[in-house]
């Protein structure tokens, strides 16, 4: 198994990508130890001295590491990762994956046309970076993303938000007045 890795927009996050599917469906963020009970393959990574997070994408990996050196690190993530997949365990335990944004109502209409340009336009760019934006909550014209892996605590997400998603939004959906970041 060769894992490749490449670099994100954020300094503290490095995508690692397997040669193979990690997730057949979806993403899972584990932004702490606490939150990786689920996932075999997250609480491994953990173990590792200095992982601070862990975000699980179709074909890859991000990990968000504290203040050493990637040089440090980088071995004994490719060692857990590698080890992981060549075990035979699943990524995922069960399915803890939900959709938080469900939503009925007057704005249904306009909150399936903001997650179809999410899914089509935005996810896939993101996710180059190792990284995923998730719908949270559209109301009174201020849509609610969450950043999650590579986007989460990144220097230019603020920008990725603003310039990039927000203007996109506005421009298909006249009924999108302002892009605000959520936290869970």
């Amino acid at each position: 198994m060769f894992i490749q890795t490449e670099s994100t927009p954020n300094p503290a996050t490095l995508k690692f990508l397997p040669g193979q599917t990690v997730l057949a469906t979806g993403s899972a963020d584990f932004p702490n130890e606490e939150s990786a009970g689920v996932s075999p393959l997250a609480r491994r990574l953990f173990a590792v001295e200095g992982v601070e997070g862990v975000f699980l994408g179709p074909d890859f990996i991000t990990i968000t590491k504290d203040d050493q050196d990637w040089a440090h690190l980088k071995p004994a993530i490719l060692g857990v990762i590698m080890e992981h997949f060549t075990s035979g365990q699943p990524v995922m335990e069960t399915d803890a994956r939900a959709d938080h944004a469900a939503h009925d109502g007057p704005d249904a209409a306009i909150v399936v046309q903001i997650k179809e340009l999410l899914d089509t336009r935005v996810r896939p760019a993101v996710a180059q970076d190792g990284g995923d934006i998730t719908f949270h909550g559209f109301d009174e014209g201020v849509v609610y993303l969450h950043m999650r892996g590579a986007c989460a605590g990144c220097p230019s997400s603020t920008m990725t938000l603003k310039m990039g998603i927000e203007n996109l939004l506005k421009h298909y959906l006249p009924e999108v007045t302002e892009v605000r970041p959520v936290g869970l």
